[in-house]
C-alpha cells in the first residue's frame, strides 16, 4: 500500500479506525486549542481585532511574521510576543492527541498506528 500521499487521519480512516466525522471533530478540537498569536493576544487584552486586521494587512504586503510586525509597529513588545509563542508551543494539540482526548483512539492505538504510518511513509520514500 503506497501511503506517501495520505495524511495520518486518512490513513486511520482507510484502516477503519476512525470516520471522516472523527477527523472533523479532531480538527475542530485542534482549531479551538491551537490559537494563533493574534487570537492569544486578544484573550490577554494586548491586541484588539482592529489591531490584528492592521497587522494582517501589513503582513500581506511584506510577508513578515505576525509577531515581528506587531513589535515593529508598536502593537506588542518583544517580551509579549515571546510569551505568546511559548504559550502556543506549550498548549499545542497534535491531531493524534485530539483523537485521544475525544476518546476516538487509545494512547496505545495512537502510538502503534503512528509507528506503522511513519514506517510505511519512510519506506515509500526509498
Amino acid at each position: 500500500m503506497t501511503l506517501s500521499y495520505l495524511f495520518f487521519g486518512q490513513y486511520l480512516q482507510k484502516k477503519g479506525l476512525i470516520t471522516f466525522e472523527d477527523i472533523y471533530k479532531a480538527r475542530m478540537l485542534q482549531k479551538k486549542h491551537n490559537l494563533k498569536i493574534g487570537e492569544l493576544a486578544v484573550t490577554k487584552g494586548w491586541l484588539t481585532h482592529e489591531n490584528i486586521e492592521k497587522i494582517l494587512v501589513i503582513q500581506e504586503e511584506t510577508l513578515d511574521k505576525f509577531g515581528e510586525i506587531a513589535v515593529k509597529h508598536g502593537f506588542l513588545t518583544k517580551e509579549q510576543v515571546e510569551e505568546l509563542l511559548n504559550h502556543q508551543k506549550e498548549e499545542y494539540t497534535f491531531f493524534g492527541e485530539a483523537l485521544v482526548k475525544l476518546g476516538l483512539l487509545t494512547e496505545v492505538q495512537l502510538i502503534e498506528n503512528l509507528k506503522e504510518y511513519n514506517h510505511m511513509k519512510f519506506k515509500d520514500r526509498k
